[in-house]
Order: C-alpha cells, then sequence, then structure tokens
C-alpha cells in the first residue's frame, strides 16, 4: 500500500509516482472523501487517510451540502464545492498555479468531466480481479466522438494500464 514498507516497484510503481507529479489541485467525489451521506450530521469526519491525506495541495470536494474548509497537514485543505464542477474548475484553476489538475472519484465524477471535455488525458488501471456488479465506467460516454485516443498501454503481473487523451 502506498507509503508503506515492503511492496514491489516496476511498472505500477512508476504509474503511481507520475500520477502525483506537477499536481497544483485535486477535485474529488465527496464518496471518495468519506462514506457520510445527505447533509452533514457534523464536522467529524476528515477524511478516510487520517491528518496527513496523501494530496498535499487543495482538494476540492464535490457535494450537494456545504461544509467549512478543512484544513490538514502538509498543504492539503478540503474545501467542498456545491455548485458543480465548473465551479470546481474555476477554484482549482485559481490555486493550482498552472499545474496540473487531478479528478479523482467515482464513475459518476469522472464520466461528469468526460462529457463535458474537461478531461485531458484518463489513465486506466486495469486490474484481473472480479468484484461482481457495479457501475460501467464508459456507459453513455462515447470516447471516440469526445476525441480520446489510446496514446500509452503496458501490462505488468497486477494490472493493464492504459492511457487515453483528448490530445493525442
Amino acid at each position: 500500500m502506498h507509503g508503506n514498507e515492503g511492496g514491489t516497484t516496476g511498472i505500477d510503481d512508476d504509474f503511481l509516482a507520475r500520477s502525483f507529479e506537477n499536481i497544483g489541485a485535486w477535485i474529488i467525489g465527496r464518496n471518495m472523501f468519506g462514506p457520510v451521506r445527505g447533509p452533514w450530521p457534523d464536522e467529524s469526519w476528515k477524511g478516510w487517510w487520517g491528518e496527513n491525506p496523501p494530496y498535499h495541495t487543495p482538494v476540492f470536494v464535490l457535494t450537494h451540502h456545504a461544509r467549512a474548509p478543512l484544513t490538514m497537514s502538509r498543504g492539503t485543505t478540503f474545501h467542498f464545492v456545491t455548485d458543480g464542477i465548473q465551479d470546481a474548475v474555476e477554484r482549482a484553476t485559481d490555486v493550482a498555479g498552472g499545474k496540473d489538475i487531478r479528478i479523482g472519484g467515482g464513475i459518476a465524477t469522472v464520466q461528469q468531466f468526460l462529457r463535458a471535455g474537461l478531461i485531458d488525458e484518463l489513465h486506466l488501471a486495469i486490474s484481473p480481479v472480479l468484484l461482481g456488479s457495479g457501475e460501467l465506467f464508459f456507459s453513455n460516454v462515447d470516447m471516440l466522438s469526445l476525441g480520446y485516443r489510446c496514446i500509452e498501454h503496458v501490462s505488468s503481473p497486477h494490472a493493464t494500464h492504459v492511457v487515453l487523451s483528448s490530445n493525442g
């Protein structure tokens, strides 16, 4: 697991390291921040990660329920955005300092950004694990008509990494 002792190096580790380069801000879905649904009962939940989340940049959490910003260690501040993805992009762009903005979250979050043409590059790590039922990633998203092309694909014993770009 990232940040812990042990593990292996190689293709998967290289993709993980690349994914944290040149990041000036993050936008994530509320489910990625935590399991609390509906209105916030209080502000006690501070994310899955403890006091040191892995982001180390401003993070904009998409939600329908307002909450005060939450400042954590090493440069991570969670800002809770209730006005949609365009507002989140504008706010993230303002603080990113010309660096990349990374989108994280579940399928519904990523699909919103894909349909709006707001993702330049998409990295999919496909692992041969059967999880049962769930949401379909490309359901009602026509990647070809949106201009995406595969620019890289590499396999390891644990995953196949596919990189799609709208600039390729």
